[in-house]
Parts: structure tokens; C-alpha cells; sequence
């Protein structure tokens, strides 16, 4: 099958299934509306074997039948193929023959294997590759290892969800979530294949010249072999030709990332647990108090009367909702976690309902499956059903969550689904949800459904952008919500490996994510905290967390000067909320991340394709952390022609350059690049929505030829009104001195603003580029000249700063075109 924009399918399913149980396909996972987008096939030659149809412009797909071979071309260089090695095995489904033992065992564990071996393998080549990425999610590089045909073999890359207990740094394993996409990246092209399969999957990277082949050829890409224990192929190959184009056509199918709410990319302040309503308070007033704005207080399972979701523990938590009017009143919210065990209580009404309409996952003998998790004795709801689905969105009702208001959101962890007593702290894979279906077929899109399931009972609720948190996450998740990287440790190590995590999230589809601040686990040194909190201000989702058995880190803990490190480490974060807000439009609309790995925007430099200790945030911003206890100098490297500035000083550094910088302990190295502008809020406020009526700067990084573009959007960051055009998409460009404001989009309508823009700073000016008469205030910094500042334009009347300008406008209007020449 193809379809529109260069995407290929590939389908193999079993016949004459004995006992006519078919196997499984994934459902509620492709976006709706894709078969629209099919195009018929057209043969264009049909010789020796081999038929040729046409995918794309200049991209042709072969079908080669014996043996069978699926490969895509463009022009006379293959791209991307499928079973080119011959690799291909379909275990189907049988009958079971006298004598055979289908059992398997697991240390206590014993799975039935009803259905015998039912596994699927095959290889993927992709033919000019340098570097493969993705399938998530595991804490490891960037670019993938080989995992086979070097000194250094390893087992495969491994996709199955599991509640992973302080994981390591460095290691194929997979964790809480599985996103059976990857891309190849080399300095001609980029492409991805993604096998649509909840079952669990092996996979391994394969070196050059693994399999004994010879000459250039063997060395002129990469090889990668897929297994899956069940399920069909129901696979989709992506011809690029670029990175972004690659995440456009993999969310085309998948889905892009829900539009959040705009509190929720701000500061999130959460640990397991605030123990009472005394002690949110005073955490609430503490921020005030060390002028650090958050948006959202979290808490954990502590808060519910005896780990019964959906209540509240009457002696610590006895008011709820006057607790949630308290910060409504400041403009905050809060988070509640709801996971998907439900204590088997006779006297919990939850529990006795889903019993009674047989709601829970059953075991092999078909009785309610019974595992321990935190409530101890628990069941789990047969999210799979969308009947069942439509009974739990219910429970979020203002109604039936008994003490909730309109600003609880919330916060889904264990759904891999984590059991304490099971086969590796899961689900056995011989349980049975709805229809028969095994849990091996659906085990990695299990949190996948609960997520999807809350996400719509809080939509359901008024009518608002949800914010649901999922640790668990397949392909798709990016359509329902954000996610986190689970359970870290407060050590440097994960410091670091939480930027190609994050990355690797980001372009298979999972825009907003990020890491615990901090550390879950352990306790982290002061220094150790500021760094994580410098480098997490720039995490598409920024949430500090900690376990119950840690010191209290809340960012005044430390004490100075860390708190104060600290604190403007968050109010960077603020000022850049428009910017933050106008890319996750951006990936809304085209599904491509927030965060990205430099090649991402460079994909001819092959400085770049192995890089992950830095990254961007859009096209504007480059940043590089520091990972090392005591570090004071960090290398660098800018990519690109266009000169980058230092977003503190100002300070101007030569793309395609490595740099060696000293750090201090009061920021991290942060860059925005010339040709752009980015616009930001420099009040700072309690929380995001006391800054929505707030003026705008504008920050103008000019490029060699003294230009620069960038883009603001703005709505009422909370409901769907924008789908209707309720909002704001403007573009500036700033040229031959003038800058410009005028629509980028023709949709939108109605949405208005009292905001404006109240000054702009212009990076790299250059003083040949001033009028004679004011150039020396260029040149001097303006110092001691005052008569001449004043009959200067009004770029040059402003306070110049070291290698910056600022001037401060009349209170341009937002949402109207204008033009105003400042030089």
C-alpha cells in the first residue's frame, strides 16, 4: 500500500488461522482519515520477477517475489529495503501436535503459550546510512551501537515495557516505554521504517561487513534485524528526504503532538509525597516568598485514602477542593496521580463495580487477574476494550472524582503495567483482555490505551486541553500527552544521558517529555541540583521529583548562591514560554520536536550526526550542558555559516567552529543563532497565566547580512477554540534596518490580546551598518554620550549593554501588521 507524501506499507498476515483466531493488528494507534490518503497502486514495469509501482516523486518501490524482497528506489540508488538479506521467518500459528509442550517458564512463572510459537523476524536495510536512531525508549546514545559483528557485541535493543528499578546509563535495555520506529541518517539522505506491533521486540544493529560480505557496498549503510513474538507485519517505510520531512511522514500516520495547555510548559514542583495539605501550603507560600514562579504542585500516591485512586486521605487531605482554590486563586495547578491497579477492596466502590461488569484483564483460566502492586491485592481495568475505555473516562467526571475541581490534572505512572508479583514486574503474557487477546499481543500499547483513556475523561470534563503524564508510551502516545523518562538517579551520569533520551523521544514523535530534575532516586549534591535544574529549564517538560526516602530539595533547600543560580535558571525557562509555546504549535502541526539533535537542522554536517551532549530547542536555540562535578571550561561546537550569541552576553562566536568556553557555576553555555528572533516575557510573575497580558521583547540575532526571522503564536492556552482559528500566528522579520511584523497564517481569526511589544534587542549589530553620525555609539557602547543618544534613532537612544542593543518601542500592537524602522 502507498500513500500520499512518500509512505509505503507493507502487510503480512496469516491464512486459514487454525481455529479461525486471527492474529493480532494494533488498533487505535494510525490516525483517522489515513485510508483516505491512499493512492492506487500503479505498475510502472512488471519483469524477470520483479514488479515496480510508484511511491513519490523520483521514488519507486520494487516487489521482487522470489525470494521474496521489498525495496524502494530513487532513480538507480536503493534506499531503503526490506528482507534484502533474507532474513524473513513467519512462525505460524498450528495446531498442536501430540506430545508437544508449548509451555514456557520464567523463574515461578509458568506461560500456557496457547497458541504455540508465533514469532516474527525479518531485516531492515538502510542502504547509504551513517548513523540509525529511535526506537525508544532505553538510556543510551543518540546514534544506536551495533549490537552484533563488532568486538563489543551486546544483546539487541529490546522493546518491551517494564517498571525498571533505578536503571542504568549505557545499556540496550528497553523501559517504560516502546516506539518500534527508526531512522538512518547519513550526508545524503534520511529515511525510517516503523513496524506497527505491541508485542515484545528484539532488535539488532548490525556492523559493516556483519555477514561476511565484501567491498564498498557491504560498508555503504546499515543493516537491522527485527523480531516480534507475535502479532502480523504491518510495517511503513518513510523516503524522507530529510530529518523533518521523516517525522512529518511518521506522524501523518501516528499522529502529532496534542496542543498542551500553556501552563504546562512551565515549572512542574512534585514529590513522592507532600504529606498533607499544611505541607502544599507551605511549599505554595515558599515559592512566593524566594520569588521563584511554578505552575503546578503534584502529589502522589500518599494523598488517597489507602492507595484507593479517586479519593482522598480524610485525615492529611480532608479539604480538597478549598486546597485547589487556594491556588487557583494565584494562577496554579495541580496534579493528582491516578494509576491503573485497583485495590481489590469489597468496600471500594470502584473495585466493586469494574468486578460486577467484568471490566479487569482476566488470567489464563479466564478469573479476574489478580497481581500486587502498591494498593497490595490489585486488578487492572481491560483497557483495551473501548467500552471499558468510555466506563474509566467517566470516573473523571467533577462528579465522580468526589473532591476534584477544573484545575486537577493527571498523572499516570506504573501502566507498562508494572506488578510486583509477576514475570519481571509485569503482566503475565498469557492474561486475556476483551476478544480473547492475548497480553503478549498488546503488552507495549497497554499504557498506551490507560493513558488514552484518562486523557479523554479530562477532556470530557469542560471541554479544556487535558494534561495527563504517562510513564508508559508507544507509538502515538504524542496524540494524547506527555510523558517522563521515569525513575533517574541523582548522579551525573544521568545527568547526561538524559539529553539523547529526550532526543530520541523527540524524532520518534514524543515532543513533550523530559527527565526528573534532580534525580528520582538518591540525593543529589547542590551543585549536582543547580546543573540538572540549568539543563532541565531548556526540558520540553520541566518537573523537579524525588523519592519518598530523599532529602527535601524544593529550590530554596540548597541555600545560596544555589538558590539563586536556581531561580534564574526557572525564570529563563519563563521568559522563553512564548518560544516554547510557538514550537509546540509547530509540532502540533507538523509533528516535528521541541528539543532536537543538532543534525536535525544541519543534516549535511556530519560534525553533528553523532552529537548528542547538545542540542536545539527549535532552529534558534543551541545548548550545552555541563556534565561534570567542578567543570569551569566546556567544548562547544556551533554548527552552520551563521555567527551564534551567547544568550546571556550577548557575545558573538563563528559557526562551524569548536570552542573551548569557560563555565561558571551560574549558567550553562546557551546560544541563539544568527538570522533569528525570538520573542520573549522578561516579567516575571507567580505563574504563567498572571504573565498572559504581559509585553513582549522581541530578541533579534542578526546574521551575516544584518537579517533575521522568527515566528510568535499566541491563543487562550486552554481549550479548542484555536482549531476554530481563536488565535495569533505572526512573523517578524527584521531587514535593512526594519522590522516587520505581519500573518503567518491565514486561519487565524479572532483571538485577541492586550499585549504588545514593548522592546526589542538586537544581537550583532553592525556599526558600518549605522548611520555615520551615530556610529561612534555603536563603536563606544554609547558611553558618556548622552546628547548624542538622544538625537540618535531609537535603536541607538537605549541603554547599550556590552554586545547587545536595546531599545524599547511604543507599545507596538501584537496582532495587527506593521513596520517600524529602527536604523
Amino acid at each position: 500500500m502507498v500513500y500520499q507524501g512518500g509512505v509505503l506499507r507493507i502487510k503480512v498476515d496469516q491464512e486459514n488461522v487454525p481455529g479461525g483466531k486471527k492474529r493480532f493488528e494494533v488498533p487505535d494507534v494510525l490516525v483517522d482519515g489515513l485510508e483516505k490518503k491512499r493512492l492506487w497502486l500503479q505498475r510502472i514495469t512488471a519483469k524477470d520477477g520483479l514488479s515496480t509501482f510508484y511511491l513519490s516523486s523520483g521514488h519507486e518501490v520494487v516487489l521482487q517475489h522470489e525470494p521474496f524482497q521489498v525495496y524502494v528506489t530513487r532513480g538507480q540508488e536503493k534506499l531503503v529495503s526490506v528482507n534484502g538479506k533474507g532474513l524473513f521467518h513467519f512462525e505460524q500459528r498450528r495446531e498442536k501436535q501430540e506430545g508437544e509442550n508449548w509451555e514456557e517458564h520464567f523463574r515461578s512463572h509458568t506461560d500456557s503459550r496457547p497458541y504455540g510459537p508465533q514469532s516474527i523476524g525479518f531485516d531492515v536495510s538502510f542502504h547509504g546510512a551513517e548513523h540509525v536512531y529511535g526506537i525508544p525508549e532505553r538510556a543510551t546514545s543518540l546514534a544506536l551501537k551495533p549490537t552484533r559483528g563488532t568486538e563489543e557485541h551486546s544483546e539487541p535493543y529490546r522493546l518491551f515495557n517494564l517498571d525498571v528499578f533505578e536503571y542504568l546509563a549505557e545499556s540496550p535495555f528497553g523501559l517504560y516505554g516502546s516506539i518500534p520506529f527508526m531512522l538512518s541518517h547519513g550526508s545524503k539522505r534520511t529515511s525510517g521504517f516503523f513496524w506497527l506491533n505491541a508485542a515484545e521486540m528484539l532488535i539488532d544493529v548490525l556492523s559493516p561487513g556483519w555477514d561476511g560480505a565484501a567491498g564498498e557496498e557491504s560498508k555503504q549503510g546499515i543493516d537491522t534485524h527485527w523480531f516480534a513474538e507475535a502479532g502480523i507485519v504491518d510495517a511503513f517505510v518513510f523516503v524522507g528526504p530529510g530529518p523533518k520531512d521523516v517525522v512529518q511522514q511518521y506522524t501523518g500516520v501516528t499522529g502529532t503532538t496534542a496542543m498542551p495547555p500553556f501552563f504546562s510548559i512551565g515549572y512542574h514542583q512534585c514529590r513522592w509525597n507532600y504529606k498533607d495539605e499544611a505541607d502544599v501550603a507551605q511549599v505554595d507560600a515558599k515559592f512566593d516568598e524566594y520569588d521563584i514562579p511554578y505552575d503546578v504542585i503534584w502529589l502522589d500516591i500518599e494523598h488517597t485514602d489507602g492507595k484507593r485512586y479517586f479519593t482522598w486521605d480524610p485525615i492529611t487531605f480532608p479539604t480538597p477542593k478549598e486546597m485547589q482554590a487556594k491556588l487557583e486563586a494565584k494562577g496554579r495547578h495541580m496534579v493528582a496521580i491516578v494509576d491503573p491497579h485497583i485495590k481489590r477492596d469489597e468496600g471500594f466502590a470502584l473495585h466493586k463495580e469494574a468486578t460486577s461488569k467484568g471490566y479487569y484483564v482476566k488470567n489464563s483460566h479466564g478469573s479476574d487477574y489478580d497481581g500486587w502492586c502498591w494498593p497490595g491485592s490489585s486488578s487492572y481495568p481491560d483497557l483495551v476494550n473501548p467500552e471499558i475505555r468510555a466506563w474509566w473516562a467517566e470516573k473523571f467526571t467533577l462528579k465522580n472524582y468526589v473532591g476534584s475541581t477544573s484545575i486537577l490534572h493527571i498523572w499516570n505512572d506504573m501502566n507498562e503495567p508494572s506488578v510486583f508479583n509477576g514475570p519481571e514486574v509485569s503482566m503475565p503474557r498469557d492474561n486475556l483482555h476483551y476478544n480473547g487477546i492475548e497480553h503478549r499481543d498488546v503488552h507495549n500499547a497497554y499504557g498506551y490505551y490507560f493513558h488514552m483513556a484518562t486523557t479523554q475523561g479530562l477532556r470530557n470534563r469542560e471541554g479544556q486541553r487535558p494534561f495527563v503524564l504517562s510513564r508508559a508510551v508507544f507509538a502515538g502516545t504524542q496524540k494524547i500527552g506527555p510523558i517522563w523518562t521515569g525513575d533517574n538517579t541523582a548522579d551525573w551520569e544521568q545527568l547526561r544521558v538524559s539529553v539523547p533520551m529526550i532526543l530520541s523521544l523527540g524524532i520518534t514523535g514524543i515532543a513533550f517529555t523530559g527527565a526528573d530534575v534532580g534525580g528520582f532516586f538518591g540525593n543529589p549534591s547542590s551543585e549536582l541540583l543547580t546543573r540538572w535544574y540549568q539543563l532541565g529549564a531548556f526540558y520540553p517538560f520541566f518537573r523537579a521529583h524525588a523519592h519518598l526516602d530523599t532529602k527535601r530539595r524544593e529550590p530554596w533547600i540548597p541555600g545560596e548562591p544555589y538558590t539563586s543560580r536556581i531561580r534564574e535558571a526557572i525564570h529563563t525557562r519563563y521568559a522563553l514560554l512564548p518560544y516554547y509555546y510557538t514550537l509546540f504549535r509547530e509540532a502540533h502541526e507538523t509533528g516535528i520536536p521541541v528539543m532536537r539533535p543538532l543534525w536535525f537542522e544541519h543534516p549535511n554536517d556530519p560534525e553533528t550526526f553523532a552529537m548528542d551532549d547538545e542540542f536545539l530547542i527549535g532552529d534558534a536555540l543551541l545548548v550545552r550542558s555541563v556534565y561534570t562535578e567542578g567543570s569551569n571550561l566546556e567544548t562547544v561546537y556551533l554548527p552552520g555559516s551563521e555567527p551564534w550569541f551567547d544568550i546571556k552576553t550577548g557575545q558573538s562566536f563563528n559557526g562551524g567552529k569548536t570552542y573551548k568556553l569557560a563555565v561558571s557555576q551560574d549558567s550553562i553555555p546557551a546560544f541563539q543563532r544568527g538570522g533569528t528572533i525570538i520573542p520573549r516575557k522578561d516579567r516575571f510573575r507567580r505563574s504563567s497565566s498572571q504573565m498572559v497580558d504581559d509585553p513582549y521583547t522581541l530578541v533579534i540575532a542578526l546574521n551575516s547580512t544584518q537579517e533575521a526571522q522568527g515566528e510568535l503564536y499566541i491563543d487562550d492556552g486552554k481549550s479548542y477554540e484555536f482549531e476554530k482559528g481563536a488565535f495569533i500566528h505572526r512573523r517578524f522579520s527584521f531587514s535593512g534596518g526594519k522590522l516587520s511584523s505581519s500573518s503567518a497564517s491565514p486561519a487565524s481569526k479572532s483571538y485577541k490580546t492586550l499585549s504588545t511589544v514593548e522592546r526589542i534587542i538586537i544581537l550583532g549589530l553592525d556599526a558600518k551598518k549605522v548611520p555615520a553620525a551615530h556610529r561612534a555609539l555603536v563603536e563606544e557602547g554609547g558611553q558618556d554620550r548622552q546628547a548624542d543618544i538622544e538625537a540618535a534613532p531609537p535603536v541607538l537612544r537605549a541603554k547599550l549593554k556590552s554586545n547587545a542593543v536595546a531599545v524599547r518601542l511604543p507599545n507596538v500592537s501584537i496582532d495587527k501588521d506593521w513596520s517600524i524602522k529602527v536604523l
